[in-house]
Protein backbone atom coordinates (compact mmCIF):
# COMPACT_ATOMS: atom_id res chain seq x y z
CA UNK A 1 0.00 0.00 0.00
CA UNK A 2 1.30 3.28 -0.74
CA UNK A 3 -0.38 7.21 0.14
CA UNK A 4 -0.60 8.81 -3.13
CA UNK A 5 -3.12 7.64 -5.55
CA UNK A 6 -1.21 7.85 -8.30
CA UNK A 7 -0.30 4.63 -10.36
CA UNK A 8 3.10 3.76 -11.91
CA UNK A 9 3.64 2.36 -15.22
CA UNK A 10 4.00 -1.11 -13.77
CA UNK A 11 2.12 -4.10 -15.77
CA UNK A 12 -1.22 -5.01 -14.13
CA UNK A 13 -0.88 -7.95 -11.14
CA UNK A 14 -3.98 -9.80 -12.31
CA UNK A 15 -6.29 -7.84 -10.23
CA UNK A 16 -9.17 -6.02 -11.31
CA UNK A 17 -7.99 -2.60 -11.87
CA UNK A 18 -11.14 -1.14 -14.34
CA UNK A 19 -15.26 -0.62 -14.01
CA UNK A 20 -15.69 -3.24 -16.47
CA UNK A 21 -13.09 -6.09 -15.49
CA UNK A 22 -14.02 -9.49 -13.15
CA UNK A 23 -14.00 -8.87 -9.19
CA UNK A 24 -10.66 -9.21 -7.57
CA UNK A 25 -10.37 -13.45 -6.75
CA UNK A 26 -8.37 -15.43 -3.80
CA UNK A 27 -5.13 -16.14 -5.28
CA UNK A 28 -3.81 -19.61 -3.90
CA UNK A 29 -0.26 -18.45 -4.36
CA UNK A 30 1.94 -15.48 -4.21
CA UNK A 31 2.95 -12.72 -1.72
CA UNK A 32 0.78 -10.14 -0.21
CA UNK A 33 -1.71 -10.22 2.91
CA UNK A 34 -5.66 -10.72 2.89
CA UNK A 35 -7.64 -7.59 2.65
CA UNK A 36 -8.97 -8.24 6.08
CA UNK A 37 -5.47 -8.56 7.65
CA UNK A 38 -4.25 -5.91 5.95
CA UNK A 39 -6.79 -3.48 7.03
CA UNK A 40 -6.66 -4.69 10.16
CA UNK A 41 -2.67 -4.70 10.43
CA UNK A 42 -3.27 -0.68 9.32
CA UNK A 43 -5.53 -0.22 12.15
CA UNK A 44 -8.63 0.28 10.73
CA UNK A 45 -10.50 -2.46 11.80
CA UNK A 46 -10.97 -5.80 13.15
CA UNK A 47 -10.78 -8.65 10.41
CA UNK A 48 -14.61 -9.44 11.24
CA UNK A 49 -15.13 -5.79 10.78
CA UNK A 50 -13.57 -5.08 8.06
CA UNK A 51 -15.34 -7.93 6.39
CA UNK A 52 -18.59 -6.18 7.76
CA UNK A 53 -17.49 -3.08 5.84
CA UNK A 54 -17.02 -5.43 2.79
CA UNK A 55 -20.36 -6.25 2.56
CA UNK A 56 -21.38 -2.67 2.96
CA UNK A 57 -19.39 -1.92 -0.34
CA UNK A 58 -17.23 0.50 1.97
CA UNK A 59 -13.68 -1.15 1.01
CA UNK A 60 -12.52 -0.39 -2.40
CA UNK A 61 -8.82 -1.63 -3.91
CA UNK A 62 -7.59 0.05 -7.11
CA UNK A 63 -10.14 2.16 -7.22
CA UNK A 64 -12.45 -1.26 -7.46
CA UNK A 65 -15.19 -1.71 -5.25
CA UNK A 66 -14.77 -5.03 -3.42
CA UNK A 67 -17.68 -7.65 -2.69
CA UNK A 68 -15.73 -10.60 -1.01
CA UNK A 69 -13.02 -10.27 1.51
CA UNK A 70 -11.11 -13.35 -0.18
CA UNK A 71 -8.44 -10.71 -1.83
CA UNK A 72 -4.78 -10.39 -1.41
CA UNK A 73 -3.12 -7.17 -1.34
CA UNK A 74 0.41 -6.50 -2.91
CA UNK A 75 2.96 -4.20 -2.10
CA UNK A 76 2.15 -1.00 -4.33
CA UNK A 77 -1.65 -1.77 -4.45
CA UNK A 78 -4.27 1.32 -3.26
CA UNK A 79 -6.24 0.43 -0.82
CA UNK A 80 -8.86 3.18 0.24
CA UNK A 81 -11.92 2.98 2.65
CA UNK A 82 -15.13 5.40 2.78
CA UNK A 83 -12.92 7.00 -0.36
CA UNK A 84 -9.89 7.45 1.86
CA UNK A 85 -6.78 6.24 1.35
CA UNK A 86 -5.54 3.79 4.06
CA UNK A 87 -1.64 4.66 4.96
CA UNK A 88 0.48 2.13 5.01
CA UNK A 89 1.01 0.03 9.06
CA UNK A 90 2.90 1.41 11.41
CA UNK A 91 5.63 -0.28 13.45
CA UNK A 92 4.29 -3.04 16.15
CA UNK A 93 3.35 -1.49 19.29
CA UNK A 94 2.55 -3.22 22.68
CA UNK A 95 0.87 -1.68 25.72
CA UNK A 96 0.27 -2.83 29.22
CA UNK A 97 -3.06 -1.70 30.88
CA UNK A 98 -4.50 -2.51 34.08
CA UNK A 99 -8.35 -3.61 33.60
CA UNK A 100 -10.62 -2.91 36.06
CA UNK A 101 -13.51 -4.65 36.71
CA UNK A 102 -16.98 -4.14 34.81
CA UNK A 103 -15.51 -3.86 31.69
CA UNK A 104 -15.79 -5.50 28.86
CA UNK A 105 -12.92 -6.55 26.32
CA UNK A 106 -14.83 -5.43 23.23
CA UNK A 107 -14.96 -2.01 20.44
CA UNK A 108 -18.41 -2.64 20.89
CA UNK A 109 -21.04 -4.07 23.15
CA UNK A 110 -24.26 -5.26 21.55
CA UNK A 111 -25.91 -4.80 25.50
CA UNK A 112 -24.27 -1.10 25.62
CA UNK A 113 -22.07 -1.67 28.76
CA UNK A 114 -18.87 -0.06 28.64
CA UNK A 115 -15.96 -1.46 27.25
CA UNK A 116 -12.38 -1.21 27.44
CA UNK A 117 -11.84 0.65 24.42
CA UNK A 118 -14.18 3.36 25.00
CA UNK A 119 -12.46 4.16 28.45
CA UNK A 120 -8.19 4.56 26.96
CA UNK A 121 -7.03 7.68 27.24
CA UNK A 122 -7.07 9.76 23.72
CA UNK A 123 -3.79 9.93 21.82
CA UNK A 124 -3.52 6.31 20.76
CA UNK A 125 -3.60 4.51 18.15
CA UNK A 126 -5.98 1.71 17.22
CA UNK A 127 -5.15 -1.37 19.79
CA UNK A 128 -6.86 -4.87 19.99
CA UNK A 129 -6.43 -6.48 22.97
CA UNK A 130 -4.14 -10.25 23.70
CA UNK A 131 -6.65 -12.17 24.80
CA UNK A 132 -9.47 -11.37 26.58
CA UNK A 133 -10.49 -11.16 30.61
CA UNK A 134 -14.10 -10.95 31.39
CA UNK A 135 -16.17 -8.41 32.92
CA UNK A 136 -15.90 -9.57 36.86
CA UNK A 137 -11.62 -10.07 36.09
CA UNK A 138 -9.48 -7.43 36.67
CA UNK A 139 -5.60 -6.96 36.36
CA UNK A 140 -3.08 -7.15 33.29
CA UNK A 141 -4.25 -7.00 29.52
CA UNK A 142 -2.09 -6.35 26.76
CA UNK A 143 -3.00 -4.47 24.01
CA UNK A 144 -1.48 -4.27 20.42
CA UNK A 145 -1.63 -2.35 16.86
CA UNK A 146 -0.33 -5.62 15.59
CA UNK A 147 -3.02 -8.33 15.02
CA UNK A 148 -0.32 -10.91 13.97
CA UNK A 149 1.02 -10.12 17.20
CA UNK A 150 -1.95 -10.82 18.96
CA UNK A 151 -2.23 -13.74 17.46
CA UNK A 152 0.98 -15.18 18.07
CA UNK A 153 0.50 -14.47 21.70
CA UNK A 154 -3.09 -16.55 22.29
CA UNK A 155 -2.35 -18.99 20.31
CA UNK A 156 -1.58 -22.40 23.27
CA UNK A 157 1.00 -23.49 20.50
CA UNK A 158 3.24 -20.69 21.86
CA UNK A 159 3.55 -21.33 25.54
CA UNK A 160 2.93 -18.00 26.92
CA UNK A 161 2.59 -18.44 30.57
CA UNK A 162 -0.01 -16.26 32.40
CA UNK A 163 0.15 -16.18 36.27
CA UNK A 164 -3.73 -15.50 38.09
CA UNK A 165 -4.42 -15.57 41.39
CA UNK A 166 -7.89 -16.20 42.52
CA UNK A 167 -9.95 -15.42 45.55
CA UNK A 168 -12.67 -18.10 45.67
CA UNK A 169 -14.93 -19.60 48.46
CA UNK A 170 -15.19 -23.49 49.91
CA UNK A 171 -12.13 -26.02 51.12
CA UNK A 172 -9.55 -27.51 48.94
CA UNK A 173 -6.12 -29.42 49.77
CA UNK A 174 -2.81 -29.05 48.24
CA UNK A 175 -3.07 -32.51 47.55
CA UNK A 176 -5.73 -32.14 45.60
CA UNK A 177 -5.00 -28.74 43.64
CA UNK A 178 -1.74 -31.04 42.64
CA UNK A 179 -3.97 -33.37 40.21
CA UNK A 180 -4.15 -30.64 38.15
CA UNK A 181 -1.13 -30.98 36.70
CA UNK A 182 -1.88 -33.51 34.71
CA UNK A 183 -5.17 -31.54 33.32
CA UNK A 184 -8.73 -32.03 33.91
CA UNK A 185 -11.62 -32.28 31.46
CA UNK A 186 -14.63 -30.13 32.46
CA UNK A 187 -17.70 -30.49 30.62
CA UNK A 188 -16.22 -32.04 27.47
CA UNK A 189 -13.41 -29.59 27.86
CA UNK A 190 -10.11 -30.78 28.47
CA UNK A 191 -7.60 -28.23 29.83
CA UNK A 192 -4.08 -28.93 29.83
CA UNK A 193 -1.26 -28.76 32.91
CA UNK A 194 -2.30 -25.93 34.91
CA UNK A 195 0.01 -25.28 38.43
CA UNK A 196 -1.51 -23.79 41.63
CA UNK A 197 -1.24 -23.02 44.66
CA UNK A 198 -3.22 -22.82 48.20
CA UNK A 199 -2.00 -19.35 49.52
CA UNK A 200 -3.99 -18.05 52.75
CA UNK A 201 -6.79 -19.82 53.85
CA UNK A 202 -9.18 -18.10 56.39
CA UNK A 203 -12.22 -20.08 58.23
CA UNK A 204 -15.17 -18.57 58.25
CA UNK A 205 -18.87 -19.58 58.92
CA UNK A 206 -19.82 -20.41 55.39
CA UNK A 207 -16.87 -21.70 54.83
CA UNK A 208 -12.99 -20.52 53.78
CA UNK A 209 -11.87 -18.12 51.91
CA UNK A 210 -9.20 -19.04 49.86
CA UNK A 211 -6.55 -17.11 48.05
CA UNK A 212 -5.26 -19.62 44.99
CA UNK A 213 -2.06 -18.63 42.30
CA UNK A 214 -2.90 -20.22 39.53
CA UNK A 215 -0.21 -20.87 36.66
CA UNK A 216 -1.35 -21.97 32.92
CA UNK A 217 -0.26 -21.64 29.09
CA UNK A 218 -3.09 -22.39 27.31
CA UNK A 219 -5.90 -19.37 27.99
CA UNK A 220 -9.31 -20.74 27.18
CA UNK A 221 -12.28 -19.36 27.65
CA UNK A 222 -12.85 -18.84 31.18
CA UNK A 223 -10.20 -21.44 31.97
CA UNK A 224 -9.96 -20.76 35.55
CA UNK A 225 -12.82 -20.46 36.63
CA UNK A 226 -14.17 -23.48 35.16
CA UNK A 227 -10.92 -25.36 36.53
CA UNK A 228 -12.14 -24.37 40.48
CA UNK A 229 -15.20 -24.73 40.02
CA UNK A 230 -14.72 -28.38 38.97
CA UNK A 231 -12.96 -29.11 42.30
CA UNK A 232 -16.01 -27.47 44.41
CA UNK A 233 -14.58 -23.85 44.66
CA UNK A 234 -16.31 -20.44 43.58
CA UNK A 235 -14.49 -17.97 42.21
CA UNK A 236 -15.43 -14.42 43.41
CA UNK A 237 -12.11 -12.58 42.32
CA UNK A 238 -9.81 -13.40 39.83
CA UNK A 239 -6.99 -11.19 38.84
CA UNK A 240 -3.95 -11.63 36.08
CA UNK A 241 -0.97 -10.72 37.39
CA UNK A 242 1.57 -11.33 34.30
CA UNK A 243 1.55 -12.34 30.99
CA UNK A 244 4.96 -13.96 29.18
CA UNK A 245 7.54 -11.24 30.38
CA UNK A 246 5.41 -8.36 31.29
CA UNK A 247 3.93 -8.00 34.41
CA UNK A 248 0.82 -5.93 35.94
CA UNK A 249 3.52 -4.47 38.30
CA UNK A 250 2.29 -1.21 39.99
CA UNK A 251 0.36 -0.11 37.60
CA UNK A 252 -3.66 1.05 38.98
CA UNK A 253 -6.84 0.20 38.08
CA UNK A 254 -7.19 2.11 34.69
CA UNK A 255 -3.70 2.73 33.88
CA UNK A 256 -1.86 1.91 30.45
CA UNK A 257 2.35 2.08 29.74
CA UNK A 258 3.58 1.57 26.74
CA UNK A 259 6.14 -1.35 26.49
CA UNK A 260 9.62 0.31 24.85
CA UNK A 261 10.81 -0.87 21.50
CA UNK A 262 13.75 -2.70 23.06
CA UNK A 263 11.81 -4.15 25.23
CA UNK A 264 9.82 -5.97 22.12
CA UNK A 265 12.57 -6.54 19.73
CA UNK A 266 14.35 -8.74 22.98
CA UNK A 267 11.28 -10.52 23.94
CA UNK A 268 8.57 -10.87 21.15
CA UNK A 269 11.12 -10.75 17.59
CA UNK A 270 10.27 -14.18 16.95
CA UNK A 271 6.37 -13.11 16.70
CA UNK A 272 6.60 -10.38 14.81
CA UNK A 273 7.67 -10.11 11.13
CA UNK A 274 10.96 -8.57 10.76
CA UNK A 275 9.86 -5.14 8.62
CA UNK A 276 7.08 -4.58 11.52
CA UNK A 277 9.80 -4.60 14.06
CA UNK A 278 9.93 -0.83 15.84
CA UNK A 279 13.30 1.09 16.14
CA UNK A 280 14.13 3.46 18.61
CA UNK A 281 14.88 3.22 22.61
CA UNK A 282 11.98 5.49 23.84
CA UNK A 283 8.15 4.81 23.91
CA UNK A 284 6.06 6.81 21.26
CA UNK A 285 3.24 7.39 24.05
CA UNK A 286 3.94 8.46 27.45
CA UNK A 287 0.63 8.72 29.56
CA UNK A 288 -0.59 12.45 30.17
CA UNK A 289 0.31 14.47 33.38
CA UNK A 290 -1.73 14.50 36.08
CA UNK A 291 -3.52 17.95 37.49
CA UNK A 292 -2.61 18.51 41.17
CA UNK A 293 -5.82 19.46 43.19
CA UNK A 294 -4.60 22.24 44.63
CA UNK A 295 -1.55 24.80 44.10
CA UNK A 296 1.86 22.55 44.86
CA UNK A 297 5.21 22.82 44.41
CA UNK A 298 6.31 21.21 41.53
CA UNK A 299 2.72 20.43 40.49
CA UNK A 300 1.91 20.28 37.11
CA UNK A 301 -0.92 22.85 35.94
CA UNK A 302 -2.82 22.54 32.83
CA UNK A 303 -4.62 25.53 31.03
CA UNK A 304 -8.01 24.08 30.95
CA UNK A 305 -9.05 27.44 29.23
CA UNK A 306 -11.67 30.02 30.48
CA UNK A 307 -11.10 31.76 34.27
CA UNK A 308 -9.29 30.53 36.93
CA UNK A 309 -10.22 30.05 40.26
CA UNK A 310 -8.86 32.22 43.09
CA UNK A 311 -5.83 30.58 44.99
CA UNK A 312 -6.51 30.40 48.75
CA UNK A 313 -4.30 33.10 50.85
CA UNK A 314 -1.71 31.59 53.33
CA UNK A 315 -3.18 31.96 56.81
CA UNK A 316 0.49 31.75 59.02
CA UNK A 317 3.54 32.79 58.08
CA UNK A 318 6.61 31.28 57.98
CA UNK A 319 7.37 30.85 61.87
CA UNK A 320 3.45 29.38 61.93
CA UNK A 321 1.86 32.75 63.63
CA UNK A 322 -1.25 34.26 62.07
CA UNK A 323 -0.98 36.28 58.88
CA UNK A 324 -1.75 40.02 59.02
CA UNK A 325 -4.90 40.38 57.30
CA UNK A 326 -5.14 42.15 53.61
CA UNK A 327 -7.20 44.99 54.90
CA UNK A 328 -3.29 46.10 56.88
CA UNK A 329 -4.62 45.30 60.01
CA UNK A 330 -1.70 43.96 62.93
CA UNK A 331 -2.21 40.22 63.95
CA UNK A 332 -3.83 39.84 67.02
CA UNK A 333 -1.64 39.94 69.90
CA UNK A 334 -1.77 36.43 71.60
CA UNK A 335 -3.26 35.60 75.01
CA UNK A 336 -1.62 33.90 77.93
CA UNK A 337 -3.91 32.06 80.31
CA UNK A 338 -3.70 32.09 83.59
CA UNK A 339 -0.76 29.96 85.35
CA UNK A 340 1.46 30.70 82.30
CA UNK A 341 5.02 31.68 83.16
CA UNK A 342 5.39 35.53 82.66
CA UNK A 343 8.82 37.21 81.57
CA UNK A 344 11.28 38.27 84.42
CA UNK A 345 11.66 41.48 84.91
CA UNK A 346 15.55 43.20 84.02
CA UNK A 347 17.29 43.74 86.72
CA UNK A 348 17.85 48.12 87.84
CA UNK A 349 21.22 49.67 87.75
CA UNK A 350 22.41 51.76 90.43
CA UNK A 351 24.19 54.87 89.34
CA UNK A 352 25.97 57.34 91.15
CA UNK A 353 25.09 60.64 91.44
CA UNK A 354 27.47 61.70 89.05
CA UNK A 355 25.80 59.30 86.49
CA UNK A 356 28.30 56.44 86.35
CA UNK A 357 27.71 52.95 87.06
CA UNK A 358 28.81 51.68 90.96
CA UNK A 359 31.09 48.92 90.71
CA UNK A 360 29.80 45.21 91.51
CA UNK A 361 26.68 46.98 92.21
CA UNK A 362 22.95 45.22 91.33
CA UNK A 363 19.73 46.10 91.46
CA UNK A 364 17.55 45.08 93.51
CA UNK A 365 16.42 42.24 91.29
CA UNK A 366 19.91 40.42 91.76
CA UNK A 367 20.51 37.15 93.32
CA UNK A 368 22.73 38.59 96.05
CA UNK A 369 20.43 41.78 97.23
CA UNK A 370 17.46 39.41 97.18
CA UNK A 371 18.63 37.32 99.92
CA UNK A 372 18.17 33.84 100.03
CA UNK A 373 15.45 32.60 97.82
CA UNK A 374 12.63 31.60 98.88
CA UNK A 375 11.02 28.16 97.61
CA UNK A 376 7.94 26.40 98.38
CA UNK A 377 9.21 24.61 101.59
CA UNK A 378 10.80 27.77 103.33
CA UNK A 379 14.08 30.15 102.52
CA UNK A 380 16.74 28.07 101.26
CA UNK A 381 20.05 27.99 103.27
CA UNK A 382 22.80 29.44 101.60
CA UNK A 383 25.54 27.72 100.46
CA UNK A 384 28.35 28.90 102.99
CA UNK A 385 28.34 31.61 106.12
CA UNK A 386 29.03 35.14 105.94
CA UNK A 387 32.65 36.11 106.96
CA UNK A 388 33.02 38.40 110.04
CA UNK A 389 35.85 40.76 110.63
CA UNK A 390 35.94 39.63 114.48
CA UNK A 391 39.05 38.55 115.46
CA UNK A 392 39.62 34.50 116.14
CA UNK A 393 38.75 33.14 119.06
CA UNK A 394 41.78 31.43 121.44
CA UNK A 395 41.96 27.59 120.53
CA UNK A 396 43.53 24.61 119.47
CA UNK A 397 46.51 25.17 116.89
CA UNK A 398 45.35 24.82 113.51
CA UNK A 399 47.97 21.82 113.20
CA UNK A 400 48.08 18.95 114.86
CA UNK A 401 50.48 17.75 117.63
CA UNK A 402 50.21 18.19 121.94
CA UNK A 403 49.98 21.93 123.38
CA UNK A 404 53.29 23.06 125.04
CA UNK A 405 52.77 24.42 128.56
CA UNK A 406 54.10 27.41 129.89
Amino acid sequence: MVHTPHRTGRPPSGQARTPDAKPPVAAAEGGGDRIAKALARAGVASRREVERLIEAGRVALNGQVLTTPAVKVEPGDILTVDGKVVNEAEPARLFRYHKPIDLVTSHSDPQGRPTVFENLPKGLPRLISVGRLDINSEGLLLLTNDGGLARALELPQTGIVRRYRARARGRITQEKLDTLKNGITVEGVHYGAIEAKLDKAKEGPQGANLWITVVLAEGKNREVRRVLEALGLKVNRLIRLSYGPFALATLMPGEIEEVGPRVIREQLSEHIVAQNLPTGDRPLWKKPATVAAGPRRGAVELDRGGERPARAKKRFDKHGRPAAKATGEPAPKKEYKAGWAKPKKKPAIVQKPGGAKAPGAKGPGSKRAAGPSAGPRGPTPSASPPRTSAARPPGPPRSGGPRRRG
